[in-house]
């Protein structure tokens, strides 16, 4: 599944597109994705300007002047691509070959922008992914967005947030850190880079980092800096690229080439001095990638 600065990669590749343009005919070639589109769904979108194109979490927000604001989640598969009027193939260049079945494309926005007449395509092959909509001053209540936690990229995530949310608790650090209540939109191959430059076990308990008077340990400074670092680094590099993903221009991101723990099972430890090799143990039904060595 997409991560966030996957969803932020494609964020980023939509909005010079979609801000400003107005929203000429949106096209549903099925009833539904992993759920059903909202009722008049389509005929809500007609004639809306974009305002502005957010991102909370994974989910992607796309604002329309009339107050409302689609909800869109990329599931495992899916993908946005913007697509001239006049081209027959997706600009971008392609680091592997890009399903072009159009039997995926599920949603055609056709946008009139001050460059002609664009469209934008949804594919989601499994169809895991969805879309929902919201009126704006409604948009923290709802059920998707409304218990989410802090977000990695802003200032409020700080040791002291976490200390006050891993305080007392048994948990593993892996699991406290994937509660998307405590941190929005951080996954798991983040959470093992993160985990593995802080030199953190995976299986730690969460409150072991926080002392008893509630305070931040310096392992919890080093955490917070780690996660803030390797989001920054992840959507700057566009995305890490796993499967299905793609950016909006049809190019594929590269942080993957820099992942220093994640799915190097068997390689060695890139942590100058130590002698370990990547090792790979499941955790609540997911791949932890850690060094016994270092991580501690």
């Amino acid at each position: 599944m997409p991560e966030l600065p996957e969803v932020e990669t494609v964020r980023r590749g939509l909005a010079p597109v979609m801000e400003g343009a107005v929203i000429a005919r949106a096209e549903l070639r099925r009833p539904d994705l992993r759920f059903p589109f909202p009722a008049r769904f389509a005929e809500l979108l007609c004639g809306q300007k974009v305002l502005s194109l957010g991102r909370r979490a994974k989910y992607l927000l796309i604002d329309l002047e009339g107050g409302d604001v689609v909800i869109a989640h990329l599931g495992m598969s899916g993908s946005f691509r913007v697509v001239d009027g006049t081209a027959a193939e997706v600009p971008g260049d392609f680091h592997h070959p890009r399903g072009k079945d159009e039997r995926h494309d599920h949603v055609v926005l056709h946008l009139d922008t001050e460059g002609g007449r664009k469209r934008v395509i949804y594919n989601d092959p499994r169809r895991f992914g969805f879309m929902d909509l919201a009126r704006r001053e409604a948009l923290a209540d709802h059920p998707y967005l409304r218990d989410l936690g802090e977000e990695p990229t802003g200032n409020a995530l700080d040791a002291a947030y976490l200390a006050a949310r891993f305080r007392g608790k048994s948990q593993p650090l892996k699991t406290a850190l994937l509660d998307q209540k405590t941190i929005a939109g951080l996954g798991n191959i983040y959470v093992c880079e993160a985990l593995w430059r802080a030199h953190l076990a995976p299986e730690r308990p969460a409150g072991s980092l926080v002392t008893a008077a509630g305070k931040p340990r310096k392992e919890l400074l080093a955490l917070t800096e780690a996660i803030r670092a390797v989001i920054a680094e992840a959507i700057e590099a566009g995305g890490s690229t796993l499967r299905d993903h793609i950016r909006a221009d049809g190019s594929l991101g590269y942080f993957q080439h820099s992942f220093s723990v994640y799915d190097r099972e068997g390689e060695a430890c890139r942590t100058p001095g130590c002698r370990g090799t990547i090792g790979r143990i499941v955790q609540a039904g997911r791949s932890t990638f850690q060094c016994t060595v270092c991580q501690k």
